[in-house]
């Protein structure tokens, strides 16, 4: 009969109260940037100095970072991904949010509760009712009394409690509603955790090798002065030239062992920063390194167009969960304002004897409803509805503001793309024509047209010419970096999420209240061997 009526129950539609959520148009922007597009970079006769051409609406690989060609850097990515802890708690992170909704979507079915099988062995005295005589003899009132035995009999009873909560105005369905948003949140965490660890790996490993290619240059210049050095201070033994341009030379040379320490400082702080990028200590560094001109500069770079843009970055998409969430939230707090039907059963069965137990003429039942809700509250429920619906303007207004910020990354990134080109260009041409004025000023100077003073300007210019060419060939790779990361780095063409990122399977037997609590009683004192 419970069971009959819970049937009754169950194809009552809700009608579930809050607003409904829809997600926000794509801005409809034709680009960009303002102005004229970028079609194809300028190049430099240099490694990393290939012109890139843009190609509009050309999806990006999900493993972005093979494009640079480079197995190192592949290395090390794959280091990353399997050993970062930050992966591993998003993925704990998206599976409790995951958990949380399945544990609310039980609210749809009815729930059993105080189930219980009890047997009880009572005994009465029975002489407050006369006294019962087991004699077969006829005997006395006042005999019967001294002499009447206690009644002794089994009870055994069987009890389940069933209730169910209908879901009239929508309560459990906007709940986990607002938890599938959630765990959608989490999700796209996940992703925003993988593409910014893999951008950052690849960012530290190009300015760890343009560090080190800047290391390299300035030990080379400093070799070549001090090879000068000597080559004045003979001249200066046999009188040829003056003390003063021997200690020019060496307040150069000084300089540039000046320059020396600042950058390897930096270098030795990028690869600790590498290290930890690997899930590693900064003692456990084993001196894997990128080759700066080993590095591959992709000929063409894909440029999602700006409508697909908000489908892509995963810092929008968890916005856009987040504000998904705040509308279901207000669903919820409207129905906290209206009243909840609740309908209840209870059956057993009662019997002196076991084998008599589970028959019709031993059950009993019990069945009930009760409609509650709260009749004053101080305004309470109201202006918590109120936040929610002031909580959803708010998450309205920040998925803007990722948008808009999103859409600025990706300009940020084209005109570096443009502007550090056409800089790697002019710092190849200001290096060869620094390297030309050497040249001429030294032979000037050996001819004795001009004074030592001039050399060490053309050293020095060569000096800078060299270190700012090596940055700006690393700019370029890291400016590529930026671009594949700021159009979401097509986590859409691959699967981040591993095992450890789903909920359990939802066995109604296996996730009972009981099994699941023996069981996990089992796993503790297994843990804890």
């Amino acid at each position: 009969m419970a069971a009959g009526l819970f049937l009754a129950v169950l194809p009552l539609r809700s009608c579930a109260v809050g607003p409904d959520f829809v997600s926000p148009e794509a801005p409809q922007e034709a680009g960009y940037s303002a102005g004229r597009g970028i079609g194809v970079t300028v190049s430099a006769p240099v490694a990393g100095g290939v012109a890139q051409r843009l190609a509009h609406g050309r999806d990006i690989p999900g493993e972005w970072w093979r494009l640079f060609r480079s197995k190192q850097v592949s290395a090390l990515v794959a280091e990353a991904i399997e050993n970062h802890p930050d992966i591993v708690a998003a993925e704990a992170a998206l599976r409790r949010a995951r958990e949380i909704a399945e544990a609310d979507a039980a609210s749809f079915l009815p729930q059993a509760s105080n189930t219980s099988i009890g047997a009880t062995r009572q005994q009465i005295s029975t002489a407050q009712f006369g006294g019962f005589s087991t004699s077969s003899s006829s005997t006395s009132a006042s005999s019967s009394s001294s002499s009447a035995e206690p009644l002794r009999f089994s009870l055994f009873n069987t009890n389940v409690g069933v209730s169910f909560t209908p879901d009239v105005f929508g309560k459990t369905a906007r709940t986990v509603e607002g938890d599938l948003a959630a765990a959608e949140q989490q999700r796209f965490q996940l992703e925003a955790t993988y593409l910014t660890l893999t951008a950052n790996v690849v960012t530290a490993a190009i300015a760890d090798a343009s560090y080190a290619s800047q290391i390299k240059v300035t030990r080379d210049l400093i070799s070549a002065y001090q090879s000068q050095l000597d080559l004045l201070q003979k001249r200066f033994d046999l009188g040829a030239i003056a003390l003063s341009d021997v200690v020019s030379e060496r307040a150069l040379l000084a300089q540039a062992q000046a320059t020396l320490p600042p950058l390897e400082k930096a270098r030795a702080q990028m690869r600790d920063q590498l290290m930890a990028y690997l899930g590693r200590f900064p003692n456990a560094d084993r001196g894997e390194a990128v080759d700066l001109d080993s590095l591959h500069l992709p000929k063409e770079l894909p440029l999602s167009l700006p409508s697909k843009l908000v489908r892509q970055r995963p810092d929008i998409r968890s916005a856009e969960s987040q504000l998904h969430q705040a509308s279901a939230n207000v669903g919820v707090a409207t129905a906290n304002m209206l009243p909840q039907l609740t309908l209840s059963a209870t059956g057993g069965s009662q019997s002196p004897s076991l084998n008599q137990l589970i028959t019709p003429q031993t059950a009993v039942y019990n069945l009930g409803a009760s409609v509650a809700a709260q009749s004053f509250d101080g305004g309470g429920l109201f202006h918590k509805r109120e936040a929610n619906v002031a909580a959803l303007e708010q998450a309205s207004a920040q998925y803007r503001s990722t948008v808009i910020n999103a859409f600025r990354n990706v300009a940020d990134a084209l005109q570096a793309v443009k502007h550090d080109a056409e800089t790697l260009r002019a710092q190849v041409a200001a290096e060869k024509a620094a390297a030309e004025s050497l040249t001429i000023v030294q032979n000037q100077y050996t001819g004795g047209l001009t004074t030592y003073a001039t050399v060490l300007n053309a050293e020095q210019t060569l000096l800078n010419a060299r270190i700012n060419r090596v940055k700006a060939q690393a700019a370029r790779y890291s400016d590529t970096t930026a671009l594949l990361q700021a159009l979401g780095g097509g986590w859409w063409n691959r699967v981040d999420e591993t095992p450890a990122s789903q909920p359990r399977p939802t066995d109604l037997i296996a996730t009972s209240p009981i099994a699941a609590g023996v069981r996990a009683v089992m796993e503790d004192a297994e843990n804890a061997r």
